[in-house]
């Protein structure tokens, strides 16, 4: 059932049917896990696909909670280019909150639906091999404390925990070769596991409808968009702030091997169902996808 209190329509069910057996990796964070009415459809979406034989993967982030926490500590938070700067203090209340928290609250709620969740960190079986991520600035190197860009991922584990028919929910912390650490961007890290696992839908929900042409015009929603289409809008200013980790990795991933890139908005109930039936928000294509509708 889509909702517990609402009975499904075959006309609903069908378009998800073609999707058996295939792979979906969700990305689920952010303010839209504030709303209990959302995180409940949330749950029960996610069960529902599971139940109709859709293998899921859940990469979820936490920023607003690490920011209340941080706050709650008296410890300082700021943003580089949509990334959190993190210090040793920040990277232990990061870890204490997505790994200690977020992760095994949304691994029992779906659990209590009846599918099988099992909740990990990226340091984990060694899920999450990353390295010192470093930003570049009009070509100066920003060092963002500790960050990770992701090197591999174990991918045999995860696959051997979808063949056992877990849906693996995965918090973003990796570490290194020597132990080290490192708070990872949710987004990059769904986007490498769903390249890696050449997933056959990556789904990033967040708090707005898509990428628009003006923000400010909401007619300006932009259904289909392709890499060159995204880098205008970034050099123009128009993806801007935490928009633009979102494209990047919906480059990175439909570039790598995902079979498409859907960003959503997760601030609606059902919204990851509703979503794909009905096409809403923005999709990443490759440029000659664009070109062939445009014929």
């Amino acid at each position: 059932m889509i909702c517990e209190n609402e009975k499904s329509s075959i006309d609903e069910i069908l378009p998800l049917k073609k999707y058996k057996n295939k792979l979906f990796v969700i990305k689920y964070g952010g303010s839209i896990m504030q709303n209990p009415e959302t995180i409940e459809t949330f749950l029960q979406d996610i069960a529902f696909l599971k139940n109709i034989g859709i293998d899921i993967i859940i990469v979820h982030g936490g920023g607003p909670e690490i920011s209340n926490m941080l706050k709650k500590l008296n410890i300082e938070s700021k943003f580089i280019n949509g990334l959190r700067y993190t210090t040793k203090e920040v990277l232990d209340v990061a870890e204490m909150v997505l790994s200690g928290i977020i992760n095994k609250r949304i691994t029992m709620n779906l659990c209590k639906k009846g599918v099988k969740a099992v909740g990990i960190s990226g340091k984990d079986a060694r899920l999450i091999k990353a390295k010192k991520k470093y930003l570049k600035i009009d070509d100066e190197k920003i060092d963002i404390g500790y960050v990770g860009e992701i090197t591999k991922i174990n991918k045999g584990f995860l696959l051997d925990l979808i063949s056992k028919d877990y849906i693996p929910v995965i918090s973003p912390i990796g570490c290194d070769e020597e132990g080290n650490t490192y708070n990872i961007n949710a987004d990059y890290a769904a986007s490498f596991i769903s390249s890696c696992l050449c997933a056959e839908k990556l789904i990033l929900l967040t708090d707005v409808d898509g990428i628009y042409s003006d923000f400010e015009d909401k007619s300006t929603l932009i259904s289909k968009i392709s890499k060159n289409h995204i880098m205008d809008l970034i050099n123009d200013g128009k993806i801007n702030g935490g928009m633009i980790p979102k494209v990047e990795c919906g480059i990175y991933s439909i570039e790598g091997g995902t079979k498409s890139v859907h960003i959503l908005n997760g601030k609606y109930e059902h919204s990851v169902i509703k979503g794909i039936i009905n096409n809403y928000g923005t999709n990443i294509v490759k440029e000659e996808y664009i070109c062939q509708n445009a014929i």
